[in-house]
This record gives C-alpha cells, sequence and structure tokens, in this order.
C-alpha cells in the first residue's frame, strides 16, 4: 500500500518515519513548517502539489493536523481530498476533530465508495518513531481490518471502538479529563507556595492516596524539578477542553466541570503562554492566583 500523509508537524513527522523504516511508500504534503518535509524526502518520500494530488496516487491517506477546521480544508479545498478520492479508498484522521465534522467528513466520503477513520492518538512524538503509539480507531469495521497491518506498525495499542465519531468523543473526553487534572494540580502547587509549603511535601502526601496520577506526576516533574516530560501545549489543550465542550452542547448537555478548565487555558493562551506547555500552567497560576 502507498501511503499518503498530510501534516508533518512533530507528531506527524515521526508517524512518517516509522513508516518509512517499516518499508512504506509515502507521498507527503505539509504546510509552513518544511522540515519534516525535508526530512521524509532525504528518506526517499514524494511530495504531492496538493491534497488532492496526493489522494490520487495513494492507498491510505492519512491526516494529523491540528484542528478540525485544517481537516475540512483538506478534505472539501480546491484540490482536496474529496476532489481525488476514489472507491475503496480509506481516509484516516490521527488528530483531535469534533465529532460533528467526523461524522459530515464520514458520510461525504461514503458517497464517493471511501470509508473514513477517526484514530487519535495517545502518547508522544518519541513514541510515535518508535512505533509505540496508542491508537484510539472507529469507523467501518471492515476497512479498519484493512487498514490495520499498517496501523499495527504506528501503534503499540490499537482499539477499534466501533462506530464513527466514537474515537473522537473518547478522545475529547479523555483530554478534558486529563487537561482538567492537569490545572487543578498546578493550582495545587500554587497554593501550596502562597502557604509556605514544599511543592514536594504536598505531592507526597497527594500522590500517597487514591488521587495518584501520571498527569499529576507530569506537573509535578516540572514544578519540583523542572523536567518537562509532558510535550502537550496550552494551545492544544485549550483546543481540546473547548471542543469537548462543543461536543457536550452538541449532545445536549451542560457541561459543569470544563468550565474552569476552559476559563485558565483561554487566560493563559491570551496571556501569550499558548506555546508553552501544560505543565507550565503551574507558573501561570502562581502570577494570576493573587486578588491584590
Amino acid at each position: 500500500m502507498k501511503i499518503g500523509f498530510i501534516g508533518l508537524g512533530l507528531m506527524g513527522r515521526a508517524m512518517v518515519e516509522c513508516l518509512q523504516n517499516a518499508g512504506y511508500d509515502v507521498c507527503v504534503l505539509g504546510n509552513r513548517d518544511r522540515s519534516g518535509i525535508e526530512q521524509a524526502l532525504a528518506r526517499g518520500a514524494t511530495e504531492a502539489a496538493n491534497a488532492g494530488a496526493l489522494t490520487d496516487s495513494s492507498d491510505i491517506v492519512m491526516l494529523c493536523v491540528g484542528t478540525s477546521e485544517h481537516v475540512e480544508a483538506n478534505v472539501y479545498g480546491e484540490n482536496g481530498i474529496l476532489s481525488g478520492v476514489r472507491a475503496g479508498q480509506v481516509v484516516i484522521d490521527f488528530g483531535t476533530s469534533l465529532p460533528a465534522s467526523t461524522l459530515q467528513i464520514g458520510d461525504d466520503l461514503a458517497t464517493k465508495g471511501a470509508a473514513y477513520l477517526a484514530a487519535p492518538l495517545g502518547r508522544t512524538p518519541a513514541h510515535a518513531a518508535k512505533g509505540m503509539l496508542n491508537l484510539m480507531c472507529s469507523g467501518d469495521r471492515a476497512a479498519f481490518d484493512r487498514v490495520k497491518p499498517v496501523l499495527d506498525v504506528l501503534g503499540e495499542n490499537v482499539f477499534h471502538l466501533g462506530a464513527l465519531p466514537n474515537g473522537h468523543t473518547i478522545k475529547l473526553i479523555n483530554n478534558y479529563f486529563g487537561m482538567t487534572v492537569a490545572c487543578a494540580m498546578s493550582e495545587a502547587f500554587a497554593t501550596a507556595d502562597a502557604a509556605g509549603i514544599d511543592r514536594q511535601t504536598l505531592f507526597e502526601v497527594m500522590a500517597a492516596g487514591p488521587l495518584r496520577s501520571g498527569m499529576m506526576e507530569f506537573v509535578r516533574n516540572y514544578a519540583v524539578e523542572g523536567e518537562q516530560s509532558l510535550a502537550f501545549s496550552i494551545a492544544n489543550a485549550s483546543k481540546d477542553v473547548g471542543y469537548y465542550r462543543q461536543m457536550t452542547r452538541d449532545l445536549g448537555l451542560d457541561s459543569r466541570m470544563s468550565g474552569c478548565a476552559d476559563d485558565v487555558l483561554q487566560s493563559a493562551r491570551e496571556d501569550g503562554d499558548g506555546d508553552r506547555m501544560v505543565s507550565e500552567m503551574v507558573d501561570w497560576m502562581s502570577k494570576n492566583m493573587r486578588t491584590s
């Protein structure tokens, strides 16, 4: 199978490297930053002029882009995926997208006889390069079975979670929960600072009980040791929590718990901290919690 890959940011370029190391013929399409494209080309990839041309030359089309708007632009734009897709092809969105958008794209690709899979990712670019991602895939089971050998190259844990858009729904619930924990732990450290309590002491007490989690430890590693072990930006966290809130509205729900995380993450973005990592929210909390 020839693979067309759109979006060579940090995660996408690592996935392309993994695919190429496994012997796959890859055609790539990037955006502003060409460094990932050049790396892929040096390993023997080809470059497409646009999404339609990439789709026309590929058996599987993969997207790893930032937002639903970016996915839609690649699908519906001039010379987009929809213009080049054909019956039997499989298109896979590895991003964290809005479920309503995923459903619409799936319906539109189905009119051309193509299948759409939502397969958002867990873990980091370092895991991607080694083929150790977690893939939360949903969509047509027969299409999933056809491409699973390729997904197994990329992922250590590859889940099929039923019909569209279950993969994106579960990923948004997962990220809402994780980002809420990260923001809560950041505030806990900032409060400890104000009260004159050592951060590590606070963590040891909290982690001795049922609260302990990997997300707590990510924040602790930065707050106590300055170690950046969670490569996920505040801007991405804000986007995902916002998507979660949109999803709950689409389901006729009023999300109470996500409001606080949404507010502080948006505020951090507006303060110019969007490119900083989520674990660095402890710095933002330390600066912005005081009332005077």
